[in-house]
């Protein structure tokens, strides 16, 4: 389901509870660009669940194969490399 932010603004937070009981999404559109999405809290806390688990998994991998370190310099830079690499 996708909404109008002004709608938002003229209807208040009232219009996802009455949105989320049909829908299992809300996007919400900004100027004609999908900008938002209102998702249920519970589904919301198991996508989190499932990125926390994703991260741990990736790490877990890395330490298999030996791709990590111990030092905080060099861990920092590791960081400001992939900064300027994206």
């Amino acid at each position: 389901m996708k909404i109008a932010a002004s709608e938002v603004k003229r209807r208040g937070v009232s219009i996802f509870e009455e949105l989320l009981n049909e829908n299992s999404e809300v996007i919400i559109n900004v100027r004609g660009k999908d900008k938002f999405c209102v998702i249920p809290f519970e589904e919301y806390e198991k996508y989190r669940i499932y990125k926390l688990e994703e991260a741990y998994r990736e790490v877990m991998k890395d330490i298999k194969k030996g791709e990590y370190h111990n030092d905080i310099n060099r861990h920092f830079e590791t960081i400001e490399m992939a900064i300027k690499n994206d």
